[in-house]
């Protein structure tokens, strides 16, 4: 028997095993394998749609970000803002300080200057009162001791170059 001539007995004993395994396969492993993959299917499509889920939820919570960060960004330029503004108006209220301040002491030293200069005056009157009673002693040749009267007349000394000063200024 060959290749080409199969002995029928095997040939039949080898188609019945063949159902047999073909049924039992189409009965019990084929039902088993399209269950498997089904669930391998619906584990898949399951995986994409929370994957696309989470997707969206990561794009709501990325708009979410930016709305958040934009709002604090804005948040920080108004406070920026208000600090320049609360800067610029203490920088004013020191310089007003300063200013009266400042006018203050030159006031001050002008009520300063002024008494010493009525000071110095009043020190080179008698200054120069002492040196004229001296020198019209000396002129006339005996002592000048008429205090009063050479009081007067360099007080209206003192007042003719006054008048002066003023016409002048």
């Amino acid at each position: 028997m060959g290749p080409l001539k199969p002995n029928l007995i095997e040939l039949i004993v080898g188609l019945i095993c063949f159902a047999a395994v073909f049924a039992i396969m189409a009965k019990i492993l084929l039902p088993r394998i399209e269950k498997t993959l089904a669930e391998r299917e619906s584990a898949t499509e399951g995986t994409l749609e929370r994957a696309e889920e989470t997707q969206l939820e990561a794009q709501r919570i990325h708009a979410q970000y930016l709305a958040e960060l934009s709002a604090a960004r804005h948040e920080a330029g108004r406070i920026r803002q208000a600090a320049h503004e609360e800067g610029v108006a203490i920088l004013a209220q020191v310089r007003a300080e300063g200013h009266r301040v400042r006018e203050e002491l030159v006031a001050a030293a002008a009520v300063q200057l002024e008494a010493d200069r009525v000071l110095a005056e009043a020190e080179l009157r008698e200054d120069v009162l002492g040196l004229a009673r001296e020198l019209a002693g000396r002129i006339v040749g005996e002592p000048f001791t008429d205090l009063d009267r050479a009081r007067a007349i360099a007080d209206e000394y003192f007042a003719e170059v006054d008048a002066e000063a003023a016409t002048t200024a």
